[in-house]
């Protein structure tokens, strides 16, 4: 395999400049409990960065302004297009309004009304197709047709950069970190954080979750190269990508040091726990980083000092609650 060009912390700190105050530096918050002193006994450090208090409820404007800060003028102006079911939508179409351009997302049908009406919040024109396949089909065409640019949800150097800062900053509040635990939909989250955590805490453990029927990068680590998946099947829409792609997938192969999954219950019911005691409401996808520390890595992280990524936030009540109900 090609050797991919690894961000160094110099790199990832003046994208942090770069990136300037149209990103929020978003709290590390340390969970003290009886609870989490059951789940994971009193001398286990849990710190959460909560990435949900972030502008567009996720990590993902980071991704989608380095992107966007990268293009000629020229090509700002002719606006920018993107394809997902949410979460990378209303980041792009919120990056689009900081750096005064225009957006126009493509999203299926199955799309939550409320992520739906987020984008159009930030001033995006949203089409919406039958499914996936379409959407990325009727993205390329929107590209041709009206010049715009295509960011992509969790591929390529500048998306790995925007999401290394994520790392970048954790590293800085807790010097002492055992291990970060990274949520996988495609893989560009965790590709950034775990090659910044990884040279700046050289002996921290990075591992990253999926969920059961959604796990395209435990199957391309397993097969030594991406891989595509045959369904996704999970209620984390947000992890739900079909497929790995190269630049974040040699990241992770290089940085990360287990991938694990975990089933949509454990997730739900980590959801309704992170609601009733931390107070934070997150969609399933923010629940699962916590849902493997407390689960299949809880062993691992016992008696350390462990990273939480709470990666975001975008539900509307009627899912939320119907999740939770499922838990009962």
């Amino acid at each position: 395999m090609e050797t991919i060009k690894v961000p160094t912390p110099r790199q990832v700190e003046r994208a942090r400049e770069k990136l300037g105050d149209k990103v929020r530096r978003t709290p590390v918050w340390q969970w003290k409990s009886d609870v989490k002193d059951q789940l994971l006994s009193a001398k286990t450090n849990v710190f959460l960065k909560l990435e949900l208090f972030q502008y567009a409820g996720s990590f993902k404007p980071r991704g989608a302004l380095m992107n966007m800060l990268d293009l000629t003028e020229e090509q700002l102006k002719n606006g920018v297009t993107a394809v997902s079911a949410g979460n990378h939508a209303i980041a792009v179409a919120y990056a689009a309004k900081s750096l005064g351009t225009t957006a126009k997302v493509v999203m299926p049908k199955t799309a939550n009304s409320f992520r739906v009406e987020k984008c159009k919040s930030h001033g995006a024109t949203v089409e919406l197709v039958d499914d996936v396949h379409e959407a990325f089909q009727r993205v390329k065409e929107i590209e041709k047709e009206e010049n715009r640019a295509f960011i992509h949800p969790f591929e390529g150097e500048q998306t790995a950069l925007g999401t290394a800062t994520v790392g970048l900053e954790f590293a800085q509040d807790v010097p002492e970190l055992d291990a970060v635990i990274v949520p996988i939909g495609g893989g560009g989250l965790c590709a950034g954080i775990a090659a910044a955590v990884k040279q700046i805490i050289s002996d921290c453990k990075v591992y990253g979750v999926e969920p059961v029927g959604a796990d395209s990068m435990s199957k391309s680590l397993k097969a030594g190269e991406p891989v595509e998946i045959d369904e996704v099947d999970t209620i984390a829409d947000s992890l739900g990508a079909p497929h790995a792609a190269p630049y974040s997938f040699g990241l992770c192969q290089r940085f990360v040091d287990e991938v694990i999954t975990i089933t949509d219950l454990k997730m739900a019911q980590t959801m309704r726990m992170m609601f009733e005691e931390l107070k934070l409401a997150v969609e399933p996808a923010g629940a699962s980083a916590l849902a493997a520390a407390t689960g299949p890595l809880s062993d691992e992280v016992m008696n350390k000092n462990v990273g939480i990524i709470v990666c975001g936030t975008n539900i509307d009540t009627e899912s939320f609650y119907s999740i939770l109900e499922k838990t009962k």
